[in-house]
């Protein structure tokens, strides 16, 4: 008969247990040695043991083994494990890739703002990061355009309570856009933008099935040049509408648009 030989690691080197999680699709995690964080897009068997794919918010893919206290789930270590056969797939993450709450209640809308340019800008965003600006409590308004940033700015009256974010289009060196959001931007203002000439742009091509944006010559109206150049009836709304459908989550928009949103989404909850 086998003899009882007790462990006799002192206890403060014995590696404490971690809970066992299901790689269900979508779930994001980090894994510890690399520090590459991603939704779960699959498991496989190999020869070396189970492995998960992880796809980040740009759209690469990376295989790593499953080993224990490999991965980081909300910043606690976990050991991933292959997901039951058949077993229920709960959704873990909004659109923009956030953790989802679930029957979170809207929170009181805060004094702080994001502008966006138009009504497009607006609906987009809303598509992708409503979730969490409901969670958050913030509010997303639109300008028609920057012209009068400066004006609305000194009408806002931000401060340590209420900061201001601004998205501009085609906010690039030497623009219009660029002085304006110079003139306004301050400790409670914050102005950033993409270099799209349009938000339209910010959707990929291959979600909207295209190979690329055309490019529209100077002096024609942009958005009813792309019409034109793609073949789609030249109206701007039901075209809009059309590349707006298939916006499903952050992964179907450029990374130069996600940055600057969640920068701004960061700056108006930042609390001084």
């Amino acid at each position: 008969m086998r003899s009882y030989q007790p462990d006799l690691t002192p206890p403060w080197k014995r590696s404490a247990p971690v809970p066992e999680v299901p790689a269900e699709p979508d779930l994001v995690v980090e894994e510890v040695a690399t520090g590459f964080c991603g939704a779960v897009i699959r498991c496989e068997k190999t020869a070396q043991g189970p492995t998960v794919t992880l796809e980040d918010r740009f759209g690469k893919h990376r295989v790593f083994p499953m080993e224990p206290r490999g991965f980081l789930l909300e910043g606690k270590v976990v050991t991933l494990v292959r997901p039951a056969p058949g077993g229920p797939v709960r959704p873990t993450r909004t659109a923009s890739g956030s953790v989802a709450v679930p029957q979170a209640r809207a929170r009181v809308a805060r004094a702080g703002r994001i502008y966006v340019e138009g009504r497009h800008d607006a609906e987009l965003v809303e598509r992708v990061w409503g979730d969490d600006l409901r969670v958050e409590g913030v509010v997303v308004e639109y300008l028609e355009g920057v012209d009068d940033l400066p004006a609305i700015v000194g009408e806002f009256g931000p401060g340590p309570d209420a900061r201001l974010g601004v998205l501009v289009d085609h906010l690039v060196p030497g623009s219009k856009e660029s002085r304006i959001a110079a003139r306004v931007t301050g400790d409670h203002v914050l102005v950033v933008g993409h270099p799209y000439i349009d938000v339209w742009e910010a959707v990929k091509p291959s979600s909207v099935g295209i190979d690329a944006w055309p490019v529209v010559p100077r002096g024609q109206d942009w958005k009813t040049g792309v019409c034109r150049a793609l073949g789609w009836p030249e109206n701007t709304g039901a075209a809009w509408q059309h590349i707006l459908s298939k916006v499903r989550s952050y992964k179907d928009l450029e990374p130069q648009l996600l940055g600057r949103v969640e920068e701004l989404i960061d700056f108006v909850t930042l609390v001084d």
